[in-house]
């Protein structure tokens, strides 16, 4: 018997929506990054980007569990001595909505240059409307 491997170029990429009001947020990003990967297929092929497209709406309804809406801060680095920024979840809620998920995805994903290009198939929307209609995306 031989094993299959994907390529590339037979890959038929599909698309997903998630909504993810009242749903926690570190369930929620597994399940994207799982199709992202392309985890859910039987083909699927470490090595190559067999994932399908995700989009996500409501992201400013996310939930998290216990502590962590008070406790969870964002950190960022300018390069510059001193240049740490630190911004609470509340106040990137209240500005960028998305933010909170693409993060929590991205940590999921694989460190590699493959993850960059798998990341770049994650449409995040802060309330409900999104403007991927025309894809017809599949309702999770």
């Amino acid at each position: 018997m031989k094993t299959y491997l994907a390529k590339k170029e037979t890959v038929q990429p599909k698309w997903y929506l998630i909504d993810a009001e009242g749903k926690v947020l570190g369930r929620l990003a597994v399940k994207a990054a799982n199709i992202l990967r392309g985890r859910h297929k039987p083909t699927y092929t470490p090595h190559v980007d067999t994932g399908d497209y995700v989009v996500v709406i409501n992201a400013s309804k996310v939930v998290l569990t216990g502590k962590k809406e008070a406790v969870t801060e964002y950190m960022s680095f300018s390069g510059y001595v001193g240049g740490e920024k630190y911004r609470k979840l509340a106040d990137v809620r209240s500005k960028k909505p998305e933010f909170i998920i693409k993060q929590a995805v991205k940590g999921m994903l694989p460190s590699n240059r493959l993850a960059d290009k798998m990341l770049t198939k994650l449409r995040v929307f802060p309330g409900a409307a999104h403007d991927h209609e025309a894809q017809n995306p599949v309702k999770i």
